[in-house]
């Protein structure tokens, strides 16, 4: 019996650790305690013990992953990935002051180092104080070319309490900065309240205490480095006399070393330490104060007062857009060449040209140089590749590249992650009572009779885009459901109170209160509580992408007899003349296939479960979404002249891209969808596929298509749910040429395409 109650107990210990691990590389949200974490403490290295020091260099896409190497001996050098593992990538990383390894690298993955190979088949156990202490052949000892040098990946979080000990005094100019933490704290009180903090102190956090640096060898370079790692894209000139005055009313307590930038480095960890500094009690700096850094905010970022400013002058066409990110300052980078917008060829694709985008955009520097398609894949042209940049360029299109694109595909797209400033907008707002943090009722911080207080938002009108801009703004990714009622997730009782009603959103703002809502003049008739707004995340998303060479090429005209119309007259497929007008009259047809492809990351789902889906007996099919594409034909002057949609009578996989298996097929009553990689095809024979042109007069259109029109289904791109093609009607043929998808061409040539730009809302 003892047996059986200890074997039980063993069984739900292991599922509570599953349930736990499944959403643990997720992180916590606010309002949900972090694991307690350790305290550093500085190891104690007998006087025998190889004194080296550690860095990762290379090509690195972040600051905290590159090649491994170790200065010993006045060189620098690499470390053999032979019989390299897991526990050895630990010790590196923790002696370097990251909490944890995430991977390692074999095979120069970071580009071939310099110098000698110092270790060669270490066997750590991962609990060394430092890599010198791992069994080896011993230091220097090697038969490993440079094309075995090892890299590693650590965790994004600091140890708490890390301290940099230089146990190389001598050679202090060759070290990289090794901090538990960096900050610009605002001093003046005209900063303190502004957000974002533009200007303060540079203060370094080194064994668990915040510390100045002296100013004395401070450069521009450094500052830019500072500003750009705070998401600001440049630096500017502040009033010194003022913090001169401050600083002799408080003494600073100041850091023991110098920093020497580029001012290309994406972090201060790739930034060099400066020499000691002169240091009397800890307490003065020799001919200095404190560092003081002022920045310049991206335009998207800039305090109120520039409002004004931005809607004095008009911005200009960029050059350079993201496409496809989840939250502000990432996504697929895609540069405007010749009229038309292409994407970057991942080749050689780095942490330098990552960030000229990301300040080219009006970010910081670059937070991650992602490749492989990421975050999405384009469309039309590849228009760089092999990309190298200085750093100081003022525009991505600045930079050396290779204009031979061969064998690049969009499967190797690069995009970024920029910092941005801290807006604080995540302590604003919460998702309260789910099952993980991903989920839960949508709660908001706002100000009632001079207090803060936390309350629900009315789900009136609550959709999509208003979920997309709550998972955006507490950082969880894309939206996956918006929830109109929340009975089933029990949030804070105090919180049940609305305290926000109307929302509108586009799905493009940062956060909840930029979107129209009602302000203090409240309504709600259903209440807050059990019928508030809800929603759940996720971290990916499905992207539909109608290819329009198949509708340029597909289209042809068709006089169909009325009585053979029957079921497209029930389902209003035809033009409202056609109400009228006797049996055996014709309906002229503009007809053609469509193929949609799922270019996202997530498989395309109706949104009504299958359950809801409606049988219609006259084609003898579900129907799971109301719409699924409109059909429209434009004047040139951008009047409507005739109109169609398609239900989605059935997503299916019609076919996939090699190596990819369908999952979705319509036969028996089976699961509708779009799988990643595949495409569903509504050929140009089937009902309702079509415009119906019986009424339109000869002359010249825009022909235009747009999938999804309602946001039913959430994606991480609408802006290429749109198909444009200008047509000619002669009264007799019809012709489609110039047929392209919403967004793929200058703002020049998208004008002359009346109709929608793209699928993004901007006013609702």
């Amino acid at each position: 019996m003892l047996a059986t109650k200890y074997l039980c107990c063993c069984i739900l210990s292991l599922l509570l650790d599953l349930v736990l691990g499944q959403y643990e590389h997720l992180g916590y949200p606010p309002g949900y305690p972090e694991p307690e974490q350790e305290h550093y403490t500085p190891p104690e290295l007998k006087p025998d013990t190889p004194r080296i020091q550690l860095r990762l260099a290379g090509d690195k896409r972040k600051h905290n992953e590159g090649r491994v190497e170790v200065f010993y001996n006045g060189e620098w050098g690499t470390v053999c990935d032979d019989d390299f593992t897991q526990h050895a990538a630990q010790v590196v990383c923790r002696e370097l002051g990251y909490v944890e390894a995430v991977s390692w690298s074999p095979s120069a993955k970071y580009g071939k180092g310099e110098g000698p190979i110092w270790f060669d088949n270490l066997h750590c156990t991962g609990k060394e104080k430092t890599l010198s202490l791992c069994p080896s052949n011993g230091i220097g000892v090697s038969d490993c070319k440079h094309t075995e040098d090892v890299g590693v990946m650590c965790s994004d979080k600091r140890i708490p309490g890390f301290k940099f000990i230089n146990s190389l005094p001598n050679h202090v100019e060759n070290l990289d900065i090794q901090v538990e933490d960096v900050r610009i704290r605002a001093i003046l009180a005209s900063y303190r309240k502004r957000i974002p903090v533009t200007e303060g102190y540079v203060e370094i956090k080194d064994g668990g205490k915040w510390k100045q640096i002296c100013n004395a060898q401070w450069t521009e370079l450094n500052s830019r480095v500072i500003c750009g790692m705070f998401g600001f894209p440049g630096e500017r000139k502040y009033n010194a006399r003022v913090y001169k005055m401050f600083a002799r009313r408080r003494k600073p307590t100041y850091w023991d070393f110098s920093v020497n930038c580029t001012g290309t480095e994406a972090h201060l960890s790739g930034c060099k330490l400066g020499q000691d500094e002169a240091l009397k009690s800890n307490e003065t700096c020799t001919g200095g104060l404190p560092v003081v850094v002022s920045c310049v905010p991206g335009r998207a970022f800039a305090p109120t007062p520039m409002a004004g400013f931005r809607k004095a002058f008009r911005q200009e066409q960029p050059l350079v857009r993201l496409r496809g990110g989840a939250i502000v300052g990432e996504g697929r980078v895609e540069v405007l060449k010749n009229g038309e917008w292409g994407t970057i060829c991942d080749d050689k694709w780095n942490l330098l040209s990552a960030t000229v985008v990301c300040r080219e955009l009006g970010f910081g520097t670059a937070k991650e140089a992602l490749s492989g398609g990421r975050l999405g894949q384009g469309m039309g042209p590849v228009h760089m590749n092999e990309v190298l940049c200085t750093g100081f360029e003022k525009s991505i299109t600045e930079c050396a590249f290779n204009k031979d694109a061969l064998g690049c595909s969009h499967e190797e797209d690069a995009s970024v992650r920029c910092n941005v400033p801290e807006m604080g907008f995540q302590e604003r707002l919460r998702l309260s009572g789910g099952r993980n943090p991903y989920e839960g009722r949508v709660e908001v911080l706002v100000e009632r009779n001079g207090s803060l207080v936390w309350g629900t938002v009315c789900s009136d009108g609550w959709g999509t885009m208003e979920a997309m801009v709550v998972c955006r703004q507490l950082g969880l990714g894309f939206a996956s459901n918006a929830f109109q009622e929340t009975w089933y997730w029990p949030g804070e009782v105090t919180a049940d109170a609305v305290v926000m009603s109307g929302v509108r959103c586009s799905g493009t703002e940062m956060s909840l209160s930029h979107c129209l809502h009602h302000g203090g003049h409240l309504s709600c008739p259903r209440g807050g509580g059990r019928h508030a707004a809800g929603v759940s995340c996720s971290e990916t998303a499905p992207d539909l992408v109608l290819n329009p060479q198949v509708v340029e090429h597909t289209t042809y005209m068709e006089d169909r007899p009325m009585f053979m119309l029957q079921c497209a007259y029930e389902e209003n497929c035809l033009s409202s003349t056609s109400s009228s007008v006797p049996a055996n009259s014709y309906r002229r047809l503009l007809r053609f296939s469509s193929q949609i492809h799922n270019n996202g990351h997530t498989d395309f789902r109706p949104k009504a479960n299958r359950e809801s889906w409606v049988w219609h007996d006259c084609h003898r099919h579900y129907h799971s979404m109301e719409v699924f594409t409109l059909y429209d034909m434009f004047s040139l002057n951008g009047t409507k002249v005739a109109e169609g949609h398609k239900a989605s009578f059935c997503l299916e996989d019609s076919e996939c891209d090699e190596g990819i298996e369908k999952r979705y097929e319509c036969a028996n009553f089976g699961d509708q969808g779009i799988t990643v990689g595949c495409w569903d095809t509504y050929r140009h024979d089937i009902d309702c596929q079509w415009v119906d042109i019986t009424d339109v007069k000869p002359g010249d259109y825009i022909f235009q298509i747009v999938i999804n029109p309602n946001y039913e289904v959430p994606e991480s791109d609408y802006t290429n749910n749109i198909v444009k093609c200008r047509c000619r009607y002669d009264g007799h043929r019809v012709w489609m040429y110039s047929c392209h998808n919403g967004g793929s061409l200058s703002s020049e040539t998208e004008q002359t395409f009346p109709g929608l730009i793209n699928n993004h809302v901007t006013h609702r």
